[in-house]
């Protein structure tokens, strides 16, 4: 469809994001979820009848998509690809300023560990990527990075089959943190670490959106698995 283009709209889709209340959505759901409009609408602040021009304009710019459940409809981020433009963009943007003590609390708790889509990120999940190369599952490959023979065994014993990733998504991709200025691992891996961690309880969502936090089990597993170090604070956030 677009193979006689030249360039794209950047401008249409910076536009779609650049509301502040389309912004907040956008964050809500950065985690990888589904949520109603309702619910959106209580992240950005504005009201029910409001807020569907926004998720229209979102889902016009390619970057929500809805599924119906009945007479619910439910948003989530159209992409993985839209999750790291937003982890990109917040490479570059100017801190949202910290107006009370839960702010501080919830700023704290991301930058330590949140999900990045459906993949591990901020602190802990740099920790998690440097681990896997330090302890030989991963190698830098090509400004990339590719799972070694014995990392394929490593994974395997994690539960981890990486030989049956599907090849519609790529095994390995990164981003760059937006907090921490260095990779964190994305891709089927990521997606599927992220996961396994879910499974066995090392990895705990929080009571803030995407906000994740280690257990005292995640804390030992990680490290006895793969090397993370393991001065982790396990407290809820």
């Amino acid at each position: 469809m677009w193979k006689h283009a030249t360039e794209t709209d950047i401008a249409e889709v910076a536009a779609a994001i650049g509301d502040p209340s389309r912004a907040r959505v956008l964050r809500a759901l950065a985690d990888g979820g589904v949520l109603p409009a309702s619910a959106l609408a209580a992240e950005a602040g504005v009201s029910v009848s409001t807020i569907s021009g926004h998720l229209a304009r979102l889902r016009e710019a390619k970057l929500l998509t809805v599924e119906h459940d009945g007479r619910h409809r439910y948003y989530r981020l159209a992409s993985t690809d839209v999750a790291r433009a937003l982890e990109e963009l917040a490479r570059i943007a100017r801190p949202l300023p910290v107006r009370s003590l839960s702010d501080s609390v919830r700023a704290q708790a991301l930058l330590r560990a949140r999900l990045c889509y459906d993949h591990l990120a901020g602190q802990l999940g740099v920790a998690l990527l440097a681990a896997l190369v330090g302890g030989g599952v991963l190698a830098s490959a090509g400004g990339g990075y590719r799972i070694t023979p014995a990392g394929l065994g490593t994974l395997g014993g994690f539960g981890v089959e990486a030989e049956e990733f599907s090849r519609r998504r790529p095994a390995i991709r990164y981003c760059v943190d937006w907090a921490e200025n260095r990779h964190h691992l994305a891709g089927a891996l990521g997606a599927a670490l992220a996961r396994r961690l879910f499974v066995l309880d090392w990895l705990r969502r929080g009571r803030a959106r995407r906000v994740v936090h280690l257990t005292e089990a995640g804390r030992t597993g990680l490290h006895e698995t793969f090397g993370v170090p393991f001065d982790w604070d396990t407290s809820p956030a």
